[in-house]
């Protein structure tokens, strides 16, 4: 950190490891689960991401803020993190674009961060240990192990989720697109409005009956925080709209809420995939593409029956399913981000995948 001294902050973990370093952000102590994300830009992106609610998120790469921050690029209108751990911060960005640093913008919204720390020894800790809670605190009197142990996140889909529903226009208005609302990212909802799509951005809990209602031509299940399995209502609600047939795309939590519904099974991954450089194999073209990623559980790819669906993408580091196409169903789904910010443009091709399902064709292996 550059300038004037800052006070002393701690990172406490519940393995009872301490990081000592400098505080900027709000002055607030929290106690979140702690998850890494190794993507070298795009941390505006990431701090907006819904999907990063109530974690304490970590970037790998050592210099943080550089170029500033643009509200052009928000994922989503405010953040939902619970705190920032970064090396180092850059008090003076450099960028026609930006507007403020990330100090102004993590006070602005109540989030305390910690600078200074060694982020490659505590990522190597998560990695070994895997995803740990931890506490951010200016005084070590108040950490409580047992508080920091038994802390869980709790239904954080209801805390991300819009109000009320809303129309986002597309450049044309071909087709009718009802997404639920589980934590999206902005940019699926530009991803669709440039290739001619209206999209009805649903609260995540709207009954069936009330989607079925605006006659939509597809319907898409967006990316959101937390245990899929949490998600009862929406995957009882999603398991009837499949029995309408409605074109389907699922990301990110919404493919393993489609798993789900179907009765495949989700699990815990030690410490997930967060980072724009995730490499997936795509299983009929045995191709690798480069993903950007952001989640803690994934879906069983054994789970999966396969009178039902296959596998359409795996994980290429380990093994993990990555995406999946139904097959008496016009469905798919993936667990990365094809609508990539920040990342790599790989994966794109699927909205368009999504476009051809509404017109009546199949996904093409």
């Amino acid at each position: 950190m550059e300038g004037a001294a800052a006070l002393k902050r701690y990172l406490v973990l519940e393995n009872a490891k301490v990081f000592e370093g400098k505080a900027f952000g709000a002055n607030k102590d929290v106690i979140a689960e702690v998850v890494f994300t190794t993507a070298m830009t795009g941390y505006t992106e990431t701090l907006t991401d819904k999907s990063y609610a109530g974690q304490a998120v970590v970037q790998t790469f050592p210099l943080i803020g550089n170029y500033g921050m643009a509200t052009e690029d928000f994922e989503g209108d405010e953040p939902k993190l619970a705190a920032y751990i970064v090396r180092e911060w850059c008090q003076k960005p450099s960028n026609f674009r930006s507007e403020f640093d990330i100090d102004t913008f993590l006070k602005k919204h109540n989030i305390p961060g910690i600078c200074g720390i060694d982020t490659r020894e505590l990522t190597r800790i998560i990695r070994e240990k895997g995803t740990l809670s931890g506490m951010i605190t200016d005084s070590l009197d108040k950490v409580s192990m047992q508080d920091i142990k038994s802390h869980r996140l709790v239904n954080p889909v209801s805390k991300v989720s819009t109000k009320k529903a809303y129309l986002s226009k597309g450049t044309t208005s071909d087709f009718v697109v009802a997404m639920l609302d589980f934590g999206l990212k902005k940019n699926i909802v530009r991803s669709l409005n440039m290739r001619g799509c209206d999209v009805w951005v649903l609260p995540h809990n709207t009954a069936a009956e009330e989607i079925i209602t605006l006659n939509p031509d597809g319907l898409f299940l967006s990316n959101g925080p937390g245990n899929p399995k949490d998600n009862k209502e929406a995957i009882k609600n999603i398991a009837a709209l499949m029995e309408r047939k409605y074109p389907t795309m699922g990301i990110c939590l919404g493919h393993q809420l489609l798993a789900l519904a179907h009765g495949f099974q989700t699990t815990k991954l030690k410490y997930g995939h967060r980072g724009a450089n995730q490499p997936v194999m795509h299983m009929p073209g045995k191709m690798v593409y480069i993903s950007s990623q952001n989640h803690g559980y994934a879906v069983v790819g054994e789970s999966v029956d396969t009178n039902v669906a296959e596998q359409l993408f795996v994980n290429a580091n380990d093994g993990t399913n990555e995406g999946l196409i139904y097959k008496n169903l016009p469905v798919i789904s993936v667990q990365f981000h094809p609508e990539s910010c920040a990342g790599p443009l790989d994966t794109m091709f699927l909205f368009d995948t999504f476009v051809k399902m509404m017109k009546g064709g199949r996904y093409a292996t």
